[in-house]
Parts: C-alpha cells; sequence; structure tokens
C-alpha cells in the first residue's frame, strides 16, 4: 500500500479543497434573488446546480472523514463490507474507496 502518511496528507487536503468549496456554494445560495421574474426562473436552476454540487462536496468530505477514520484504526485499505484488501489501483483512483471493487460493484 501506498504510504499511508502521503494518503492521509492528499486525503486532508482534499477535504479542505472541498469544505472551502461547500461554503462558497453556501454563500452564494443565500445571496437574495434577483426581483426580475424571469431573472427569477433562471437563479433557480442555476441553484439547483449548486445544490446537487454541494451535495456532492459533502457527501465526498463525508467519505474522506470516514477513511481518516480508517486510517487512525489501522483498516484503511480494507474493504468496510468483506474485510478483503480493497486494492492498490483502487485506492490510487479513489483513496476514500470503503469497498473492494467486488463489493462496490454489488
Amino acid at each position: 500500500m501506498s504510504d499511508v502518511t502521503t494518503v492521509k496528507r492528499a486525503l486532508e487536503d482534499r477535504r479542505n479543497v472541498l469544505s472551502t468549496k461547500a461554503e462558497e456554494i453556501e454563500g452564494t445560495l443565500r445571496t437574495p434573488g434577483n426581483p426580475d421574474f424571469a431573472e427569477q426562473a433562471t437563479e433557480a436552476e442555476g441553484d439547483e446546480v449548486l445544490e446537487g454540487l454541494e451535495s456532492s462536496a459533502l457527501l465526498e468530505i463525508a467519505q474522506i472523514n470516514a477513511a481518516l477514520a480508517r486510517i487512525e484504526n489501522g483498516t484503511y485499505g480494507e474493504c468496510t463490507t468483506c474485510g478483503d484488501p480493497v486494492g492498490e489501483d483502487r485506492l490510487a483512483s479513489v483513496p476514500h474507496a470503503a469497498q473492494c471493487i467486488t463489493c462496490a460493484s454489488r
């Protein structure tokens, strides 16, 4: 497995980036809307996109936090479903992966 310290640092860095983006999105969503009805419709569509991005960011943050907890308790790299190794290639692609490819595919 890759150096866990390097993985931990990369996960923390990614979490910080996502947290900043989620805060920026939240600030944008809290901005008062345009009084023009036509503009409100356009803004509503944009808000839906922003809400989706924020939701994705928050989900990834939760997955990263779980991966960091697995690093701390010594189970990082083990599938949370079957206990088999998650796999080097999978962790290289998705460092916060909690399951091996077989369990994730089910």
